[in-house]
């Protein structure tokens, strides 16, 4: 017979393997979202920590109702095909009935035991003892085990606590792996939903000129070639880029966007390519850069004529050896990215006067694509016209349509903002429109040009053009010379109205 003093080192002992046992579920069930071999895991942790024998993990089909056994231990593949339980049925069907664990002291003597796995051949003797798998009130499962109590063992309360905690371990890793797989299904359902949306069957152009364009980018996709994108602004430079990105073997990875006009030089670097804490004032904390961020995918740097030439060696060396520092650091980061850059700006003029390096000006001209202007691909303006009424029409809950005068009129323009000018155009009268039908004289001041009966004497376009610089007068005159209210008379932008008065060689002085 033991003495007190062996006794409590006994329980001592069977404490502590109780909370190594713990422990180590804990830990197995945090290594990965893989079920097999977390929750198998697991189950062999209390058979050789704690002599548990025979452990099964049951989970409840949400549409069958059916307990399955989804890992195990001490149990062959015949075995776990057959532990299938309806819910009620069994002692595993009873627990998740009335959400109680039950403990069977001899299997041997319970006829609801129906050893479905057919894994006990000699009953006598083994405990069974089932608790359920629980999460804020939810039935997920059942954890069962087998138990020979001796001595040793302790007593069944024991074993039911460890149990009560394993299940809930369980349960909260059953929960956290369906919260994952449902954020992974809605990111490949967006990623397929961008990638549709930027295919080229959805970039709007039956015009020689765009098909040419849809070739290049069909055949340019799949390669690892550096692209440079030219045309004027608003001729869907950026809408081309991510559908290389998107129809390329990179479609998985990150679509990154950086425009390099939009940030003042001195953080360019910084944005680019990250930083170290304390690498200058106000870096309080390490920060990745965009080249980083774009790793396994592509960078897309849009008006990349404005880089400073500080700036281009470091975007060459990621050309050439696809590596950089952050900005106060000295790790070396390797980077695999493919580079798609634009442009608006004459990069051969920036080469030849210094301002462009010659070097990275040929290794980002590898494939360059032309986009062309609205003005040389006027055939599509009606198609363009249709799809930006059909979206605006749809965001508004209208039902505008366009006349045929007034599509004549958008045609003859020369939209020298390109296709975003129009879609800005058509958004504003669909918005402001109160009645179903645009008419020529509900379109801005700008695009409503008189009939071409009342163009004076002369070429057409030297009236058009006449026409125009007399209004863009008279509204800087009712503005007092202030251009940005002037474009706001002419319901075009600032930068328009700038093009306009280059382009007429207006001066305007306020008396």
């Amino acid at each position: 017979m033991k003495s007190p003093v062996d006794k409590k080192t006994d329980l001592t002992a069977r404490k502590n393997r109780e909370l190594t046992a713990i422990l180590e579920v804990s830990r197995v069930l945090t290594t990965s979202f893989d079920v097999d071999k977390n929750l198998s895991s697991a189950m062999s942790t209390l058979a050789n920590l704690l002599d548990m024998q025979r452990g099964c993990v049951f989970l409840l089909d949400s549409i069958t109702k059916e307990l399955c056994i989804v890992a195990a231990h001490g149990l062959t593949k015949e075995n776990i095909e057959g532990g299938k339980y309806r819910i009620g049925e069994g002692i595993v069907g009873r627990v998740v009935e009335k959400g109680i664990p039950m403990v069977i002291s001899n299997i041997g003597n319970e006829p609801l035991f129906l050893n479905k796995t057919g894994s006990r051949p000699e009953k006598d003797g083994i405990s069974f003892l089932c608790v359920p798998i629980e999460f804020k009130k939810e039935i997920l499962g059942v954890l069962s085990v087998d138990r020979i109590y001796s001595q040793k063992h302790g007593d069944v309360n024991d074993d039911l606590r460890v149990l009560n905690i394993v299940a809930l371990l369980i349960a909260q890793f059953v929960k956290l792996l369906e919260s994952f797989e449902k954020v992974e299904k809605e990111k490949e359902s967006l990623k397929r939903e961008l990638k549709g949306k930027y295919q080229l069957w959805n970039i709007i152009g039956k015009s020689d000129r765009m098909q040419e364009v849809f070739e290049s980018v069909h055949r340019v996709a799949p390669s690892r070639a550096s692209v440079l994108l030219r045309g004027e602004s608003g001729t869907g430079k950026e809408l081309i880029a991510k559908a290389i990105h998107y129809m390329s073997h990179r479609s998985k990875g990150q679509f990154v966007k950086f425009n390099c006009a939009s940030i003042p030089e001195g953080l360019l670097e910084s944005e680019l390519f990250g930083h170290e804490k304390g690498a200058f004032t106000g870096a309080i904390t390490q920060r990745k850069g965009r080249f980083e961020l774009a790793n396994g995918g592509t960078i897309f740097l849009d008006e990349v004529g404005d880089l400073p030439l500080s700036l281009q060696p470091k975007i060459l060396r990621v050309l050439q050896e696809r590596e950089f520092e952050r900005v106060g650091g000295e790790k070396t980061i390797k980077v695999d990215v493919r580079l798609i850059v634009a442009t608006s700006r004459n990069l051969e003029e920036f080469v030849s006067r210094g301002k462009f390096r010659e070097d990275l000006y040929y290794r980002l001209n590898v494939v360059p694509i032309f986009l062309p202007t609205l003005r040389e691909r006027k055939e599509d303006i009606p198609l363009l016209i249709e799809h930006f009424l059909e979206r605006f029409n749809e965001e508004n809950n209208k039902k505008v349509s366009i006349s045929a005068e007034a599509l004549r009129v958008l045609m003859d323009y020369d939209w020298h903002g390109n296709v975003r000018e129009l879609e800005n155009t058509i958004e504003r009268l669909v918005v402001m429109s109160g009645k179903d039908t645009i008419k020529s004289s509900d379109l801005p001041l700008n695009l409503n040009v008189p009939a071409l009966q009342e163009i004076p004497r002369g070429p057409l376009k030297t009236g058009i053009e006449e026409i125009e610089r007399t209004m863009v007068l008279e509204a800087l005159k009712k503005s007092r010379g202030v251009q940005a209210k002037a474009a706001r008379i002419l319901g075009i932008t600032s930068r328009q109205i700038g093009y306009k008065i280059k382009k007429y060689g207006i001066t305007y002085t306020q008396p």
